[in-house]
């Protein structure tokens, strides 16, 4: 009797080791998460992805745009003060248009032709149209350097809770799983808690550089906005100058 029951608890035993090498059968590489993912949480990877690539692109291209503007506005600041303070200002406006990425040479060359159109005399009239004309300039290039950051800010604001919903779907799997396989070990469960981490680090992945760098582009735009504020309440200096000398 004694040993007929060491045999069936040999056998439970034998059974159970079975059943748990059975159950960590799920592998945690990439492209087995991905072949034990469902086509929802497949969705949502494939989402997320997008996203990054979308942010990346949108990062490369302002960090480009806004050196290139950098760059050209270090050139185009003391070269067009020199030919203003020569009062030439046909060879100011031709400066400017040798430097059209850069944000400063945009809002300039608009006061510029607007007092040049004007018959280029220094009175109360042109100078005021001239100001017109830089606060245009100044809205059209703020808002061209703000293209694309509310991508980014989107992006960093949804792709946590998108990566969220990839939780939730994991998480309903892995007791889906549990129901239909009657059985609680860890096997059972695996491949649903994988797709929910996996899914979630993913969402993270993508917002926290996105809302990084959109703080960081932000503030090169605010700096970009004082910079263009400072040379339009030159320029207009400028042109009250000229209207005294008259």
């Amino acid at each position: 009797m004694i040993l007929a029951q060491l045999a069936h608890f040999a056998t439970h035993t034998v059974s159970s080791l079975a059943l748990f090498q059975d159950e960590q059968t799920v592998s945690f590489s990439p492209m087995g998460l991905w072949d034990h993912m469902g086509w929802a949480v497949r969705a949502i990877a494939i989402t997320l992805f997008i996203e990054s690539i979308w942010s990346l692109a949108v990062m490369i291209d302002r960090y480009l745009y806004f050196s290139a503007a950098r760059k050209q506005s270090r050139e185009f600041a003391p070269k067009v003060a020199g030919a203003l303070k020569d009062s030439k200002l046909e060879e100011a406006i031709k400066i400017a248009d040798r430097n059209k990425k850069s944000h400063l040479a945009e809002v300039v060359t608009a006061g510029l032709q607007e007092f040049r159109a004007s018959g280029g005399t220094a009175t109360e009239e042109t100078i005021a149209s001239s100001g017109r004309a830089l606060e245009r300039a100044e809205a059209i290039v703020h808002a061209k350097l703000k293209r694309g950051l509310s991508v980014l800010a989107t992006i960093g604001a949804t792709a946590p809770f998108v990566g969220l919903l990839g939780t939730v779907i994991g998480i309903l799997h892995a007791f889906q799983q549990i129901a239909t396989q009657k059985t609680s070990g860890i096997g059972a469960v695996a491949g649903g808690i994988s797709e929910a981490l996996v899914t979630t680090a993913f969402g993270l992945l993508v917002a926290i550089p996105a809302v990084m760098t959109f703080n960081y582009f932000t503030g090169r735009v605010e700096n970009f906005d004082v910079e263009m504020d400072n040379s339009s309440s030159e320029l207009v200096d400028y042109f009250i100058k000229q209207s005294h000398k008259r």
